[in-house]
């Protein structure tokens, strides 16, 4: 059997448009500009502009995935999962986190630097109220992060689950499923230009309602 040739990775590039971006273009607010760039996401047709890379830290190796943000306002980003998946652990023990947007059609991306913290009951049950029913049934069944041993171990607990709430109308938030909040202290926009010269401007949190901006080398 022969394999069909592989690409030169160290040979993959492309040229980045003049876009530019500069102070004014994002304001003196770096959450109202992050919805903006994110509608700019969305309106351009984007797969999950929503879509977001988590990274976390236990202490020695740190660990990232992706995962959906949820919520966007003046407190940070939200985003739900089960909290006793690595990162839920890993959080628990260190809140401090990362996350990062990759925008690639648009030649953006935006990192924030933060903390996790857990939302309140109220907010993670009006969340979990929104989802289908099947993701209601898959937050029961899967033991998050943890070793199974084949993937008919997993079909049995869903079809278990399923079987016990069968009949009820509404499925409760398991007490392992919540949302994190994750407040930030950093949030840095990302546009690409020619000759790799890229525009990276960093906000940082100087109080509740105030940030300072600075301009990073590329």
């Amino acid at each position: 059997m022969t394999s069909e040739p592989q690409p030169d990775i160290a040979a993959l590039r492309r040229e980045y448009a003049d876009r530019g971006l500069s102070e004014s273009d994002l304001g003196p607010d770096p959450i109202a500009t992050f919805v903006r760039w994110h509608h700019d996401a969305f309106t351009a047709g984007l797969h999950e502009p929503n879509a977001m890379v988590v990274a976390t830290v236990d202490g020695h190796v740190p660990s990232s995935r992706m995962v959906l943000l949820k919520t966007v306002d003046k407190r940070g980003f939200v985003f739900f999962t089960n909290t006793l998946s690595r990162k839920g652990r890993e959080l628990a023990a260190n809140p401090a986190c990362a996350l990062l947007f990759p925008w690639h059609p648009l030649e953006r991306q935006v990192r924030v630097e933060g903390a996790a913290e857990l939302v309140d009951d109220a907010e993670a049950d009006a969340y979990f109220r929104s989802r289908p029913r099947g993701s209601q049934l898959g937050a029961w069944a899967s033991p998050q992060s943890e070793v199974v041993p084949c993937r008919d171990f997993l079909a049995e607990r869903y079809a278990r689950e399923s079987d016990r709430f069968d009949g009820i109308d509404e499925v409760p938030r398991p007490p392992h499923w919540s949302g994190y909040l994750v407040r930030p202290r950093l949030i840095e926009f990302w546009q690409g230009r020619p000759g790799r010269m890229h525009d990276r401007l960093a906000f940082e949190r100087v109080d509740e309602t105030t940030w300072s901006v600075e301009r990073l080398a590329p």
